[in-house]
């Protein structure tokens, strides 16, 4: 490809900066070759011109187009160079804020310095299991990357994290390991806490605060975690390199020494540390040199805490850690020990140096030896020994130096012990090394420290370059493309400059040797040997002490001032032996090698036979001991999958999320990440696979270019589209790529839809262009139409106006003669009319004078009579009343006087019907009486209509009259008329004139009215208002009370569910720990078998090992063997405080649970027990009444027989025709039948008796039941008092009279029939009084009315004619509008009678239908009852009682082939659902009916055993769970339904009410299963979780429906990878039929439906974790058109809920996290509008999950746009508000709290068949 089409108008380039390093211009004008410069634009919109050297012709770097910015690897960038390299880095480090991104193999880390919510546990999970490609960049994916290659190959694994100080290299690592011990569980956390709390020790040991760290790394350290066969951590080893011991005695301005000194300080206060005479850590001189005590955020007392936390938790004791801090606190003070000068070679120091005698205080040795050779030294000869003094400059160095030797030997001790706690007995399988080691360093002074670490540098890049080209070239050889050798730096000579023989530490390590070696003679040999001999080796201009050396990352300048003195490591030999002489066991220990060292020194001299050199001598220098363990390193390193993570520092200011440019180069060149990708840039850096290059470049394509062949269709249009084949290989599986080609095909691509867009827009276009001149053109011929017809109308108007003026004229004067006529006329017509009127009224007048004369005297008349009747009969009441009084006081004082006697009562129960017929007369007297009133009353009613008839017949014959007059009158003359016409006219006027101030007047009082009317209803409205508002206030106050006690209500059900959920993960941790325990006890006796050599065969322990998980009392099966004994035994010694805690918890919730379930059952009995009592005193009385009511008649039928016998036996001896003559007196049968007759006689009189008991009974009973009705409410009889037959305290008079108390009885009978006679007897009085007052009433109202027709009368008598007339009239409408008036007050009234009637009209009704119902119901009994007696049924061979006979000691036998070896598959399909709980559940009967404590307990533990062993067995199995969770739910609802309680009752028929269990009681069991169903229920979960995790993501993101334009983006070197092939994809239909495939096998094996929702909302809530999480940690997920496709497929899963009415099992809600995410990647993201839409919309997203996605938003065509920061900041500050402290991902662990309702069988027992197929014929039916 030509440059002239790279370099083209609008093109981007890069050019070079000093402050940016690279920036970004565009070409203004095209390149054409030859040029000389190319004209650019920068982004501010300067113009410059960038020359171009002809004889390189290099032009500077093409920018990747926008749409590559960003992405997760660099190497899929098209254009790899420098500039795009850190402009990549640069938008995801500060615009998309991630921290992590991959450079091929490398995983580059920029230090964001400020903490991030992406290391929390759910991360951990998401990262778990998943291939590198799949996910964003992170740490945790090479962790998990190193994990699997472990795992699946077989071979140990590095992880190599480097970087400068302050990178994050620590975290890194840190992070590293806690992954590994997160997805490496192996059920014992300690091993990892031991891991993961050595991590805090060597921070505080080995870490300080610098000038560019807070806490940085001052050694390099390689973690080996080892994993046994199983992948589990077992343990761990720890190498440090190079310790910086010079900083104990030493730190520069603004650093600290080691974290432990402060942390020492900081808790000096405490009282184990009063003993150390510590103080502030500016006391002393070791650790205020750097003026920095503390650091910011960071409390060293919290840190030592901490520390001796983690040294606890390794097993070093608390007395072992004073020692250390002894140790540490010593050094600090022997940092203060003061030394004089005396002179220039002498030095002394004051013997009452107060740290000097706490220093030797704490070690234990003697101060005054310790003080001399602190300030002297011996000196060796041949022949003598000299004490020789220092100097105060040697003594200050000899005691630091002695500081820091004892420093690293506690260092080196604490490391042993560290890893002596981390190591396991148990043989490693394979590891996985961390190697956190010190990146490249330069500064302006570099020593032998910088030398040693730019040295293990160089190594460690070799060692990287090495392995990069490897897997480049494997690749190539992978694919079969044809390659060529790619060169690569190999920096082999610099290292040979250093570590090779006569190198730079040879020199060194010679030079030591040398009895006045010094680094000036050292540096002179450096120069002779190396100068001219190496080119990676240079000398400085300006120093003859330094020399400079070529690395692979920089040149660097090396001072060789204390080079000599670092390598040596020398220290005071006679300081070190006043130590040795201490009794401090901690403080010898550290020496103990340096005396193993000498001792076998001397032994080998001994052996050769001559004297050995001095210790001094053989002492290894730190140059050789840091060469030899850096080769080590590298051959560990080389024997393993090696891993990169480079960590970068963003700027020197510790800011957070700000990338310094240049500093940012620096260390990418230093480490290797440039390199990584020139060496990716020389080969073939890009590469697809054929179906996504297909699928990118479809656009490319013509329909017929399209073959079945992808592969081939792929090359067609490569070889058409790119002509030079050498920029493209076409491998077996991928396509590879030369650097810039693929932007090439992205332009292409770009051009291609650009235009496609340029021609969609012509076309539409000119749609709109044509559609709006169409509605122009239709607009004007409408327009022209209605214009003409207005036209047209116009002129039609005008013709009609002619037409209509002609036709008014004729009119109008036609209607001015008709008037004249009219008028005329009408003055002729009103003249006769007038005279006529005068003429009838006349008449009128006389007619109505004489008439009302007669109608006063008829009334008068009337009158009078009425009133003397009335006189006359109140007079003849009153007289009655008096005597009836006095005769009712007599009889009353007689009947009170023969009540008090027995023989009264008998007479009372003789004479009672009589006096019963007697009121019964006397109320039919009454109601005589009343209708004679009622007749009376129509009679009067009658009269008064008649009298109105009459009025109104007189009335009518007057206006005949009047009319008569008027026609008489119109025969006067015409001029009569005329005068009397104008006197009317005047008449009229004046009346006109009258009404009109009459009406002006009337108007006014009436508006007055109006206005005081409103007035009043104005106020009437306040107050109503004012009560409303009251009633207002009353109703928010209840309402709040309401919602207030919902609120509390919803409280405690969320704590209920959160206690449930609580304790069931309780139970699945302690399952968790049974298995784990199980798997100990089969490991310890697997052992004990090898060891034995014993072919011992383990038996089941028979539930024994569930005894601490079912510790609720269940009853402890007293024969288990004495294997459970032993294993109970093991169990406790194993884990014995964690299953004793968890026996506590459980035991707790056990209670709290048992005591809301007895509030529950207490609540319920409650109301039970309240229905029951209303119910009981409902039917109590109806029942008794119903069979004393049967027992009387059949007592009364007894009478009648028994009477009818007397009266034949009697007819029989009475009779004297008859054949058969009666016998005579005396003789025998005369005696028997007088002893007959006597006796029929007792017992008639004894029938008597009781037929009067039970009608007083009967009396009683009516009583109680009529005393809630009307008739009813003044009868109040006291029950309470009344006695029954039992408890009745008779006296002694009671006994003479009856002994069995009946004469009482039947007096309390008596007594009550007397008192209920009594009220129906006032209830009628009551009755009667009230029609008696409503016709008193009506008389009155009669006597007003009267009254006032006659003052009516007598007033029109004294008025004229006229006025007696319309007084008349008027006084008729009164009345007529009273009587209207009333008459809808009785229809009102007979309305309210007449609902009141229907509504227990309709009671009744439904009364007798129950009746007519009931005696049904007896009649077809008696009917069914009365042929049985006669027909003869055969008898059933057998009946069935639902029970399962079985031998003692056949429930293992039982168990293995209903349980154990059960296949679910041929259960569920062609049995009953639930057979094997049915046929468990009858067995368990059979056991309980033979009252067998044992049978039951061990059916029940061997079910429990056995369930749970298959479960173990096969838990990954869906289906097998599944069955299992079914039965264990029918056998619990069997236990409950057939358990006798009245709660669970109620569901039964009768026959299995019959059935329940009669002996034991299983409550206690009904827990267990109930725990057992729900150990089931997780781990069903878990096994469909694990089928359902790979399908999630492939189905819900990968998969994508439109495919082409909405293509996928390029990737790198990591492929996103996928577990199935393109042929197989996974489509949601794929998912839906796993779903749908579990919704039918639950629904097969029966499990209830309630709990079959409670799974599928599970499912779908894994779906939207699963799917969210992913979404989260995929950057090009994040996208329109994946926001399309996710809410596609979540509409199909709605969808397939609403086919299996699933809607209401709660699944759509837990999908509403994903709803809201694929809405917020297709939501317009620009304005604040939009913002606050986002921020109502999304209220299932956490804030951080909200900012991640608009943060992670990646275009995946040129059309879109990413997401301003600015509108990220809005959202941020918007939802500042929410308080929410929500992790980043959702909880992918989180089960939801299970329920088990209770659900009854209707399958009756007995009707189960025991197939053949289960091979249970040793059962037998019952």
């Amino acid at each position: 490809m030509a440059a002239s089409e790279l370099y083209s108008r609008y093109a981007r380039v890069w050019l070079p900066d000093a402050a940016e390093v690279w920036k970004s211009a565009e070409l203004i004008k095209d390149y054409t070759a030859g040029d000389l410069t190319l004209a650019l634009q920068l982004e501010d919109g300067t113009e410059v011109e960038y020359k171009i050297d002809p004889r390189t012709n290099d032009l500077p770097p093409l920018r990747n187009p926008n749409l590559l910015v960003g992405e997760n690897d660099l190497t899929s960038l098209s254009y790899l160079h420098e500039p795009a390299v850190l402009h990549n880095l640069k938008v995801r480090f500060i615009d998309s804020k991630l921290i992590y991104t991959y450079c091929g193999i490398v995983l580059v880390a920029i230090n964001p310095y400020e903490s991030l919510p992406i290391y929390e546990a759910d991360i951990i999970n998401a990262y778990n299991g998943q291939n590198m490609g799949d996910m964003d960049p992170h740490i945790f994916a090479v962790a998990e990357e190193a994990y699997k290659q472990m795992a699946r190959d077989e071979r140990n694994q590095s992880i190599i994290v480097s970087g400068e100080s302050g990178a994050g290299k620590t975290v890194s690592a840190k992070y590293a390991m806690r992954y590994f011990a997160t997805v490496s569980s192996s059920g014992d956390t300690s091993v990892e806490d031991r891991v993961l709390a050595s991590s805090p020790i060597m921070e505080a040991l080995g870490n300080a605060k610098t000038t560019r760290n807070d806490n940085s790394s001052r050694f390099g350290k390689y973690i080996e975690i080892g994993f046994d066969k199983k992948h589990c951590i077992i343990g761990a080893n720890m190498r440090t390199y190079l310790l910086e011991k010079s900083r104990v005695v030493f730190q520069a301005c603004g650093e600290r020494n080691y974290h432990i000194f402060y942390q020492l300080c900081a808790s000096s206060h405490l009282p184990e540390f009063k003993a150390f005479k510590l103080g502030c850590a500016d006391d002393f001189h070791c650790t205020n040199q750097g003026q920095s005590p503390v650091i910011d955020g960071v409390d060293d007392a919290k840190e030592m805490r901490s520390t001796r936390k983690a040294f606890s938790l390794l097993g070093i004791s608390e007395s072992d850690q004073m020692e250390i801090y002894q140790i540490m606190a010593s050094i600090l003070h022997l940092s203060n020990v003061e030394i004089k000068d005396q002179s220039a070679d002498r030095s002394s120091i004051s013997p009452d140096n107060v740290h000097l005698m706490v220093f030797c205080e704490l070690m234990g040795v003697p101060c005054k030896e310790m003080a001399h050779w602190l300030c002297h030294r011996t000196l060796k000869t041949t022949t003598e020994t000299y004490v020789k003094s220092f100097s105060k400059v040697n003594a200050v160095n000899g005691r630091d130096a002695l500081a820091k030797h004892i420093y690293a030997k506690l260092f080196s001790l604490i490391v042993g012990s560290i890893n002596s706690a981390l190591k396991t007995a148990a043989k490693q399988h394979s590891f996985i090394g961390v190697l956190d080691i010190y990146g490249f360093e330069t500064f302006d002074v570099n020593s032998f420290e910088q030398f040693c670490i730019n040295y293990a540098n160089e190594k460690l890049q070799q060692q990287f370059n090495l392995h990069v080209f490897k897997l480049e070239q494997e690749e190539y050889m992978k694919e079969e493309i044809s390659w060529t050798l790619i060169d690569f730096y190999d920096n082999q000579p610099c290292i040979d400059l250093i570590e090779a023989k006569l190198g730079v530490l040879d020199l060194l390590d010679e030079e030591c040797k040398m009895p006045k070696g010094s680094d000036d003679t050292w540096a002179q040999k450096l120069y002779n040997t190396l100068l001219k001999q190496n080119v990676h080796f240079d000398k400085p201009r300006l120093s003859n002490r330094a020399f400079i050396i070529h690395h692979f990352a920089d040149k660097v300048e090396y001072q060789c001032e204390g080079f000599l003195e670092k390598n040596k490591d020398t220290v005071n030999e006679e300081q070190i032996n006043v130590l040795k002489k201490s009794q401090f066991n901690l403080l010898l220990k550290l020496f103990e090698e340096d005396e193993k060292a000498k001792g076998s020194t001397n032994k080998r001299a001994g052996v050769t036979g001559r004297a050995g050199p001095s210790q001094k001598d053989n002492k290894k220098t730190v140059g050789l001991q840091f060469r030899q363990s850096l080769h080590l390193l590298m051959d560990t390193l080389n024997a393993t999958s090696p891993h990169y993570v480079r960590c970068i520092k963003p700027n020197d200011d510790k800011s957070p999320f700000t990338l310094d440019p240049v500093r940012a180069v620096q260390q990418l060149r230093a480490c290797g990440v440039l390199e990584t990708i020139r060496i990716s840039a020389t080969g073939f850096p890009s590469r697809w696979t054929y179906q996504e290059f297909f699928r990118r470049y479809r656009v490319l394509m013509k329909q017929k270019d399209v073959l079945s062949d992808r592969k081939q269709t792929c090359k067609n249009l490569l070889e058409k589209l790119v002509k030079d084949q050498d920029k493209y290989q076409f491998g077996k599986n991928k396509i590879f790529f030369r650097a810039g080609q693929v932007a090439y095909l992205e332009k292409l691509r770009s051009d291609k839809l650009r235009m496609a867009c340029v021609s969609i827009q012509k076309t539409i276009r000119c749609w709109l262009a044509r559609k709006k001149y169409l509605r122009m053109k239709a607009s004007a011929i409408t327009i022209q139409r209605y214009v003409r017809g207005h036209q047209a109308r116009c002129y039609v108007q005008g013709l009609r106006r002619t037409r209509a003026a002609i036709v008014i004229q004729r009119n109008v004067r036609m209607w001015v003669n008709r008037r004249h006529y009219q008028q005329q006329r009408l003055a002729a017509i009103t003249i006769q009319c007038f005279l006529r009127a005068y003429m009838a009224r006349k008449q009128y007048y006389k007619l109505m004078f004489e008439q009302k004369a007669v109608v006063i005297q008829k009334w008068v008349k009337g009158w009078l009579a009425r009133q003397h009747y009335k006189r006359t009969m109140a007079a003849i009441v009153l007289l009655q009343s008096c005597v009836r009084r006095m005769q009712a006081k007599k009889e009353f004082k007689k009947l009170k006087v023969e009540a008090r006697s027995v023989e009264h009562f008998k007479k009372l129960n003789y004479g009672m019907e009589n006096k019963i017929m007697k009121l019964q007369h006397k109320i039919n007297d009454q109601q005589k009486g009343n209708k004679e009133l009622r007749e009376r009353l129509s009679v009067v009613e009658k009269t008064q209509s008649i009298e109105r008839e009459r009025h109104s017949r007189e009335i009518e014959n007057l206006r005949r009259s009047e009319q008569k007059v008027r026609a008489q009158a119109e025969t006067l003359p015409s001029l009569l008329e005329q005068l009397s016409f104008l006197q009317h006219e005047l008449e009229n006027t004046r009346r006109e004139k009258e009404d009109l101030e009459e009406q002006t007047k009337v108007y006014k009082e009436q508006t007055q009215q109006v206005i005081e009317e409103l007035n009043m209803k104005n106020s009437l409205l306040n107050s109503e208002k004012d009560e409303v508002n009251t009633l207002f206030v009353e109703q928010a106050q209840k309402i709040t009370e309401i919602t207030t006690n919902v609120e509390n209500t919803k409280q405690m059900e969320k704590d209920l569910t959160e206690e449930r959920s609580r304790y069931q993960g309780l139970l699945s941790e302690h399952l968790h720990l049974e298995e784990r325990h199980k798997d100990l006890k089969e490991k310890m006796d697997l052992s004990v078998q090898s060891s034995s050599k014993l072919g011992h065969k383990k038996t089941d322990s028979n539930y024994s090992s569930n005894s601490s998980e079912f510790s609720l009392s269940v009853g402890s099966t007293e024969g288990e063997d004495s294997s459970s004994q032993k294993e109970d035994e093991t169990e406790a010694k194993v884990d014995l405080p964690v299953l004793l805690k968890l026996q506590r918890r459980v035991k707790e919730l056990e209670q709290e649970k048992q005591s809301l379930w007895q509030q529950l059952d207490k609540r319920e009995e409650a109301k039970q027990e309240k229905a029951k009592e209303v119910e009981e005193q409902r039917t109590v009385g109806r029942t008794e009444l119903d069979l004393e009511t049967l027992k009387r008649q059949e007592l009364e039928s007894d009478n009648k027989k028994l009477k009818q016998d007397l009266n034949k036996l009697r007819k029989s001896l009475t009779n004297e025709n008859s054949e058969l003559m009666p016998p005579d007196p005396g003789t025998r049968p005369y005696e028997v039948l007088m002893e007959q007759l006597t006796s029929s006689n007792e017992e008639l009189e004894m029938r008597k008796e009781e037929v009067l008991l039970l009608r007083s009974h009967m009396v009683r009973q009516e009583a109680l039941k009529h005393k809630d009705s009307l008739l009813g409410e003044s009868v109040k009889l006291d029950l309470s008092e009344i006695p029954s037959f039992q408890d009745i305290d008779r006296s002694l008079d009671i006994h003479t009279l009856n002994e069995d108390g009946e004469l009482w009885l039947a007096y309390e009978g008596l007594k009550e029939t007397n008192t209920f006679l009594e009220s129906q007897m006032q209830e009628m009085e009551r009755v009667h009084s009230d029609k008696c007052q409503s016709l008193l009433e009506e008389v009155n109202k009669l006597k007003a009315e009267k009254e006032q027709q006659q003052k009516l009368l007598a007033q029109s008598l004294l008025l004229p004619e006229d006025a007696r007339i319309d007084a008349s009239l008027k006084h008729e409408i009164i009345r007529l509008t009273n009587d209207n008036l009333e008459n809808m007050d009785r229809q009102e009234k007979q309305d309210k009678i007449i609902r009141k009637l229907k509504k227990q009209l309709k009671f009744y009704m439904k009364k007798v239908g129950d009746f007519e119902a009931n005696t049904q119901q007896m009649v077809d009994a008696a009917a069914m009852n009365a042929p049985m007696r006669a027909v003869h049924i055969t008898r059933k061979e057998k009946e069935y009682q639902g029970m399962l006979k079985y031998t003692e000691g056949e429930e293992n036998r039982l168990l293995k082939n209903l349980v154990t070896d059960l296949k679910p598959r041929g259960v569920a399909v062609s049995l009953i659902p639930g057979l094997p709980a049915y046929i468990i559940f009858m067995c368990l009967r059979y056991a309980d009916n033979v009252n067998n404590d044992r049978r039951v307990s061990n059916l029940l533990n061997s079910t429990i055993s056995s369930i749970k062993g298959v479960i173990k067995r096969r838990a990954g199995d869906f289906e097998v769970v599944s069955f299992w969770l079914a039965n264990s739910c029918r056998l619990l609802h069997c236990l409950k339904q057939y358990s006798g309680d009245e709660v669970f009752m109620t569901h039964n028929t009768a026959k299995q009410n019959e059935q329940c269990l009669s002996n034991f009681e299983l409550s206690e069991y009904q827990q267990v299963f109930g725990d057992l169903a729900i150990q089931i229920y997780c781990q069903l979960i878990k096994s469909m979780e694990n089928v359902m995790q790979p399908l999630i993501v492939a189905s819900m993101l990968e998969h994508e429906t439109i495919q082409g334009v909405l293509g996928s983006k390029p990737t790198g070197l990591r492929k996103r990878s996928t577990s199935f092939p393109e042929e197989e994809a996974v489509t949601v239909e794929v998912l839906l039929q796993r779903l749908g495939l579990f919704h039918t096998t639950m629904s097969q094996h029966g499990m209830d439906p309630d709990l079959i929702k409670q799974v599928v909302k599970q499912q779908f809530y894994i779906i939207c974790a699963v799917t969210v999480n992913h979404l989260l940690l995929r950057k090009e997920m994040c996208s329109w058109s994946k926001g399309l496709q996710i809410r596609y497929n979540i509409w199909q899963l709605e969808e397939w809920l609403a086919e299996r009415e699933l809607s209401d099992c709660g699944a759509k809600e837990t999908l509403e996290p994903l709803v809201q995410a694929a809405q917020l990647l297709q939501i317009k993201k620009k304005t604040e509008e939009d913002a606050q839409a986002i921020c109502s919309m999304c209220t299932a997203l956490t804030t951080a999950q909200i900012l991640k996605v608009l943060t992670l938003y990646t275009p995946v065509i040129e059309f879109e746009e990413r997401v301003p920061t600015a509108f990220i900041t809005t959202i941020k500050n918007i939802l500042k508000d929410r308080g929410e402290s929500a992790p980043l991902m959702m909880d992918g662990n989180k089960i939801f709290s299970v329920t088990l309702p209770f659900t009854p069988s209707t399958v009756a027992l007995e009707t189960i068949q025991v197939p053949a197929s289960l091979n249970l014929s040793f059962l037998t039916r019952i």
